[in-house]
């Protein structure tokens, strides 16, 4: 996940808590509200097209964004942020919603929960990237170990090697997408606020969602059950919009590289809700490949957190 950047003046419109518990309040309420993106994201899919989903949730959260912002009267960002915002947009805004929506008509949730079990570890690397800090080499070898483990599982679940299915390629985009996202929003989230940064996200992304929506409505009506409407608005309000508000605010109030950590449980929760609502059954590979990833991406973090000699 991600680690403890430089100190960063931090500008909110109030007067923000502060502490080591808040922020982990913080980022465990986010966790809980993307743990139901997965399983939701399936349920979605089997009445709604992918590129619908995808857009048009990005398109409601746009315009929850728009009226946030102008309601409080935020000032634009410095037009050197607008590039770091477009990274945050094209990753958890476009590229993680487009993927996994894709992904998730082919794969069962609990399945897609697994392979997106890689992303505190990804996230950890991309900000490390994102830094240019050198870490150590253990780093990068339980980073391959987390890796190997997400691509056997993938492999066992497609039918063996050389099986790999596509839908878990677009699950492993997902996963660089998002933490590209995660790394430079947790940066930025310190500079212009917690929510201010998705939500400045969302309205630079909303004229070329709107365009795709609008398109896909146009081309195939959708036919869906009040149920996965419901879960549809859930996507587009929770996991695109309110989830970000707690989640980035909890990373800006910090510790920023323990609050990180919390995303391990996000598969755990995800798998579970999959279970209770989609009826998925828990498979022994589901079991033990969530948990060597889950492993994998900890000790990555963790041997990330620890002081070089």
């Amino acid at each position: 996940m991600l680690p403890e950047p430089v100190i960063l003046p931090v500008r909110h419109s109030g007067t923000a808590p502060s502490g080591k518990s808040t922020g982990l309040w913080w980022g465990l309420l986010g966790v809980a509200a993307f743990s139901f993106t997965v399983p939701l994201t399936r349920m979605a899919v089997a009445g709604l097209s992918p590129l619908f989903i995808g857009s048009g949730r990005a398109v409601v959260a746009g315009v929850l964004a728009a009226a946030a912002l102008a309601l409080t009267r935020q000032r634009l960002p410095q037009p050197r942020t607008w590039a770091r915002l477009a990274l945050v947009a094209g990753g958890v805004v476009v590229g993680f919603p487009f993927l996994t929506s894709y992904a998730l008509t082919a794969v069962p949730a609990g399945h897609g929960a697994v392979v997106i079990a890689l992303l505190p570890a990804a996230t950890a690397t991309a900000a490390i990237l994102r830094t240019r800090e050198r870490p150590r080499p253990a780093f990068w070898a339980v980073m391959a170990l987390g890796s190997l483990a997400a691509l056997a599982f993938a492999f066992l679940q497609s039918g063996g090697i050389g099986h790999l299915h596509w839908a878990d390629l677009l699950l492993l985009g997902a996963v660089v997408c998002a933490a590209i996202g995660y790394a430079e929003g947790g940066l930025l989230a310190r500079e212009l606020g917690s929510w201010q940064t998705i939500a400045w996200a969302l309205v630079l992304a909303f004229p070329p969602m709107l365009a795709l929506a609008v398109f896909d409505l146009a081309s195939q009506p959708p036919s869906a059950t009040p149920v996965q409407w419901a879960a549809f608005a859930y996507l587009a309000v929770v996991s695109m919009f309110l989830g970000f508000f707690a989640w980035y605010r909890g990373l800006a109030i910090g510790p920023m590289a323990q609050v990180s950590q919390i995303q391990l449980l996000q598969p755990v929760l995800s798998i579970c809700w999959a279970a209770l609502l989609l009826g998925e059954a828990v498979t022994w590979t589901t079991a033990i490949g969530g948990l060597a990833v889950i492993l994998c991406a900890g000790a990555a973090v963790r041997v990330r957190l620890k002081p070089t000699a």
